[in-house]
């Protein structure tokens, strides 16, 4: 699901004058279409090129005179919903992929599945649910362009920590060495060094004084740190006299060095265009009041909120959507909480990851963390706890567009202090007992 994708419904519904379930593909489009007040549904397909797009949205919007046709697809974003957003008569819905496939498993248990009957069920999930959907409601530029860069950036970060575990695969097995001398295989001081001295037997031959000029020119200054290098250099042992080994190993690291080198210019690219997009959003000064919320961290909030006040209803809808919230499941007596699964991953990552910087520089966060390990909570399970006590402190600055006030907070938890003591002696003796089988047992 993308950051985007969960809006409330309008308080008003449209008025349509048709129906269109699109069932998208790579090469081609199946799409069944219902008139307002009509039984009869049309089939066809449309080529995946913008011109046949095009052709096919002219003439639907020539037949019903521009008026509203909803439309159900299985995509939130992407191409196709980039294509069909630019014209203004389709009411877009889309829907989930679990939603989907679960509703198609109710009328086909063997699960026989094909594009035309797609589109049908896509149509008639619209037609008959179609108040349980929520529409597209595209965000201001500035936040998709925040959301967009955010989910990027992450995703060039992964790819760079990927390939600096294979380049320290790699080095483990032809210069070791290196892994132990520094601490970032990555950075580029270990690039020029490999560059200009790609094997201990060459590196070994370099003058010392040759090689303290080296360091110093890639800004490696303590001396105390230099001179251990140049003895560790000394008495080092090569690892193979292998020359398949050296000589490819040679080949790969210096191939994985440009491409991280590479790598850190887009990075700091995208950082240089986040921190501009940042400072010019109208929500900048909410997030920037927030412990914890950096260069990195600011923009990936504000790509979870968006700008539209009335996405959330309230922080509960906020903390089941972020996949923060638990889920609790009951049959008689018998309940059962567990993870969120159906959640936005990208989401649930950015705000767990925010509420564990948050306790750098908030001592209630500290504290609260401190509470959920006493517990025998999981460091994860207690940080998860943490994010779902941040997220109503957030819904509530977002709502009411106003920065977020740690006296006021810390104040208004020594108010409570006395209730919440009480509440949390009252779970200690709930928790004493739990349901197996239909029987209380103690734990």
């Amino acid at each position: 699901m993308a950051l985007s994708d969960s809006t409330a419904p309008p308080p008003t519904t449209p008025e349509f004058t048709a129906f269109i379930g699109l069932d998208w593909g790579d090469k081609k489009h199946a799409w069944s279409l219902q008139e307002q007040g009509s039984k009869r549904i049309e089939r066809g397909q449309v080529e995946n090129t913008p011109e046949a797009i095009d052709l096919w949205a002219v003439d639907l919007a020539q037949r019903f005179a521009g008026r509203l046709i909803a439309v159900a697809l299985e995509q939130a974003r992407g191409a196709v919903i980039g294509v069909l957003g630019k014209y203004a008569y389709f009411y877009l819905y889309p829907v989930h992929s679990t939603t989907s496939a679960n509703y198609r498993k109710s009328f086909s248990p063997s699960g026989a599945k094909s594009d035309p009957s797609d589109a049908d069920m896509l149509l008639d999930l619209l037609l008959k649910h179609r108040e349980q959907l929520r529409p597209l409601r595209p965000d201001t530029e500035e936040t998709r362009s925040l959301q967009i860069l955010v989910e990027e950036r992450r995703k060039q970060v992964d790819l760079q920590t990927s390939l600096s575990h294979r380049l320290t695969m790699h080095l483990k097995q032809s210069f070791p060495q290196i892994v132990n001398w520094f601490d970032d295989v990555k950075a580029p001081l270990v690039a020029n060094l490999l560059e200009r001295w790609p094997t201990l037997e060459q590196l070994q031959k370099a003058r010392p004084e040759t090689l303290r000029k080296f360091f110093h020119k890639n800004n490696c200054r303590s001396q105390e740190r230099i001179e251990e290098r140049l003895v560790q250099i000394r008495q080092a042992v090569p690892a193979t006299h292998d020359r398949a080994v050296l000589s490819m190993g040679t080949l790969i690291a210096h191939g994985l060095l440009q491409i991280l080198a590479a790598l850190r210019e887009v990075i700091t690219g995208l950082d240089e265009r986040l921190a501009t997009l940042l400072k010019a959003h109208p929500d900048f000064f909410i997030v920037d009041s927030l412990p914890g919320a950096g260069p990195v961290m600011a923009p990936r909030l504000i790509a979870v909120l968006g700008t539209d006040r009335d996405r959330f209803g309230s922080a509960s809808e906020l903390q089941c959507w972020t996949g923060i919230a638990p889920v609790v499941e009951r049959s008689g007596k018998q309940f059962w909480v567990h993870w969120r699964w159906a959640c936005p991953k990208f989401v649930r990552q950015s705000i767990h990851e925010w509420a564990q910087h948050s306790m750098k520089n908030c001592e209630w966060a500290c504290q609260f963390y401190d509470l959920q390990r006493s517990r025998n909570k999981s460091h994860h399970a207690a940080i998860r706890s943490l994010a779902f006590k941040w997220l109503r402190i957030l819904y509530r600055c977002w709502k009411n567009r106003e920065p977020y006030n740690q006296a006021r907070y810390e104040e208004s938890l020594r108010k409570h202090a006395p209730k919440a003591a009480e509440n949390a002696k009252k779970t200690t003796l709930e928790l004493q007992w739990k349901n197996c089988g239909g029987f209380s047992k103690l734990v």
